[in-house]
This record gives structure tokens, sequence and C-alpha cells, in this order.
């Protein structure tokens, strides 16, 4: 594989999950690729995209100009690790999807879920219960919560989903995973080395570095106030909390021990609505 990337006088070293399982060889990270059609397209994006004061890793092609190959990816090597600036990644967050403002709507997320599931399927489950009518609609009679921490998770999406409200922002292609995947390298610009990518309000993707970082993060209640003046920011928050408690409860991989910063972050959300 190391070949195919030109990189064959190189030893890897193992980065671990701040580049998804990847390997550092020299200035070239290789990482495992879980979707091959939004790997291919994140590599497509990040080979030109510029945000100010953002650093974003390059793919780089394999010998046959291909970004993806058997299941791997290359990218030039940030340094850098995650760390809890959580401002810094929510004003990242806006800088960044200035620049994305006018990519076009990738095929495969118009598509929905398809069963047998993958992870990337999980996720787009999830972010259709925050928005539809009927939370988990799509995925009725393919997924029942079996455990105790998984129903509470669907009962307290049914109690926030009666406080929606319309909104107006538009959507847009968004990073959607910021939390914890932005690095940090002193006074360097905060760098990404992927995109996920989904089709959202920028709200919407700040709101969810917002929840995670107070469920998960250590976050002060006050990271709510600070960002309070973005675009329908109650609603936006409340969607990108519906957003993780459904993927807590479609998740195989999920745990107990996940949910109480959840719920803890509902109530201080509750208190905005």
């Amino acid at each position: 594989m190391r070949s195919t990337f030109g990189l064959r006088e190189t030893v890897p070293i193992p980065l671990g999950a701040d580049w998804d399982g990847g390997w550092r060889c020299g200035d070239v990270v290789l990482s495992p690729v879980a979707d091959h059609a939004r790997a291919a397209w994140s590599a497509k994006v990040r080979e030109t995209l510029t945000a100010d004061g953002v650093r974003i890793a390059r793919p780089v092609r394999a010998t046959d100009g291909r970004y993806v190959v058997s299941g791997w990816r290359a990218d030039t090597f940030i340094g850098g690790s995650p760390e809890p600036r959580h401002d810094e990644v929510v004003s990242l967050s806006m800088r960044l999807h200035a620049a994305t403002a006018a990519l076009e709507r990738p095929r495969f997320l118009v598509q929905p879920p398809v069963a047998p599931w993958a992870d990337v399927d999980v996720f787009v489950a999830a972010d259709r219960a925050a928005w539809e009518q009927v939370p988990l609609k799509a995925v009725k009679g393919q997924f029942e919560a079996v455990t105790d921490d998984g129903r509470t998770s669907v009962e307290l999406i049914g109690q926030l989903a009666t406080l929606r409200k319309p909104v107006r922002s538009p959507d847009q292609l968004v990073h959607g995973d910021l939390f914890g995947t932005v690095l940090f390298s002193g006074s360097e610009a905060p760098a990404i080395t992927d995109i996920t990518p989904y089709w959202r309000p920028v709200g919407w993707a700040a709101g969810v570095v917002v929840v995670d970082a107070l469920s998960w993060g250590g976050a002060d209640a006050e990271l709510i106030a600070r960002w309070e003046d973005l675009p329908e920011w109650p609603q936006m928050l409340l969607r990108a909390l519906m957003f993780r408690l459904a993927v807590h409860a479609l998740h195989p991989r999920s745990t107990a021990e996940a949910l109480p910063g959840l719920v803890r972050t509902a109530d201080l959300i509750r208190l905005m609505l």
C-alpha cells in the first residue's frame, strides 16, 4: 500500500485516533477509510479549500491519481493534538463554513440509510431524526432500543421534539464532527485532517461542538451563552442534542456512561427554550 502512494522508503509510525487509526510515513499519513465515497469527496474538497486561520491536511494522490485505494487514503501530516479549547473550535467552525458555503450537496447525502447498517448509516439516521417530523420514523421497524440507556435516549428525543420550532437558517455543506478532531499546536492555527459532511445550517454544526463539549469535554455551562448571537441558537442546539441522543440510541458501540452527560446538557438547553 505504501508503494501505491509513493512511500517505499519510510517506516510507518502509528498515530492513533487523532488520524482515524492512521500511520505516519515521513510527511504523509496513511489512514483507513470507512466510506469510499465520503473519503474521496473529502480529499477532492481539501485539495483546494482554504479557510481563514485554519490549517487543512491536503490529500496525497496515489501514483495512478486516485484519492482512495483499497480502503486507504493518504494526507499530508499536520502537527498537533486535540485540546479542550472549545471556543476556538466553535470559532474555527464558523470560519471553515464560510469557506464551504459555495460547495454543492454531495449525492451521497441524499441517500437514506440502508440495512445492513454501516457506521455511516447510523449517523445518517441520527441526523434525520433531529429534523424529521416524527423522530426515528426513518428507521421504524429496523431498530429497537434494547438497553435502558437506549430507551431513555429515545424517550428524551420524543420529549425534546415537542420543543422544536420552524427554523429559517439555510442548509449548506458543514463539517459535523469537529469536537475532538481539531488539532492544536501552540500558537499555530488549528488544523483539520478531514471533513465529515452534513447538509445542515452553520449554527447546527456549531451546536454539535457545544453539545459534545458540554456532555463529554468538561466545558463550562457559559459556553452556551458565549455563542448566543448565532442565528436561531436555541433551536440549533436542540437539534444538535437530538442528533447526539439518536446516535447514542442507534450506535451498537454506545455505552451507558455516555448518557448522563447528554442528560445534563439537555437540562441546560431546556432552560433556553
